[in-house]
């Protein structure tokens, strides 16, 4: 599989690092967003029922109980991500725990959402004191942090909140260390068992001392 074009080119703009990596998804990890979502969706009368791990098919008209379908969803996170700076803030100890790695890491961001939405994310990011390269992606991730990691074999550690995407960096990086965070854990319910090689971290400060064992601190 390869590289999203936009992302690989997103890549070689950064600066040559042989540190170890730690790479980090933003939905989530860094910023909330199933938490304001919900409130995105009442302004415009529609409700999130949470009935499984996923948007699509948990979306309803408030008056009228319809489901919204697929480019409906679509759609509404482009809106959402549009004015992202409105509704999402900064997960709880995640600045912190950045700042502890950032003189002996390169530390990059990578998130799944369209690339127009990038310079809005940047922005949003450095306003809240997390001016960390950002790489968007519009494919999976695992190729992406392969090429991230580069020709050596620098400790790599990986943290997202969706299970496909720490499992797509572990086809393409074997030996990465990956790690389930999510903002709000009462959506565990809704998942199946992790892979044995991907460790569930509860949040940053659970999270923080086992990413710097990895990453050989």
């Amino acid at each position: 599989m390869s590289v999203d074009p936009e992302t690989l080119r997103q890549i070689e703009e950064l600066s040559s690092d042989d540190r170890p990596l730690l790479i980090l998804d933003v939905d989530d990890v860094l910023l909330e967003f199933i938490r304001p979502f919900p409130r995105f969706l009442e302004q415009r009368g529609l409700r999130l029922t949470m009935a499984s791990f996923r948007l699509t098919g948990n979306i309803a008209e408030t008056a009228t109980g319809r489901l919204v379908e697929q480019p409906e969803v679509t759609a509404l996170l482009d809106d959402f991500f549009a004015g992202q700076a409105d509704w999402q803030s900064i997960t709880d100890g995640a600045p912190e725990a950045l700042a502890s790695f950032e003189d002996r890491a390169e530390i990059v961001l990578l998130t799944a959402m369209p690339h127009k939405h990038r310079e809005t994310r940047r922005a949003h990011l450095g306003a809240l004191g997390l001016p960390y390269p950002l790489l968007t992606t519009e494919m999976a991730k695992g190729p992406a942090v392969a090429r991230l990691r580069g020709p050596g074999n620098r400790p790599v550690a990986f943290v997202d909140d969706q299970p496909p995407n720490l499992i797509s960096a572990r086809e393409f990086v074997s030996d990465a260390s990956l790690f389930h965070l999510m903002a709000d854990n009462s959506l565990r319910e809704f998942m199946p068992p992790l892979p044995d090689d991907i460790t569930a971290v509860h949040d940053w400060h659970d999270a923080t001392p086992k990413i710097a064992m990895a990453l050989g601190f």
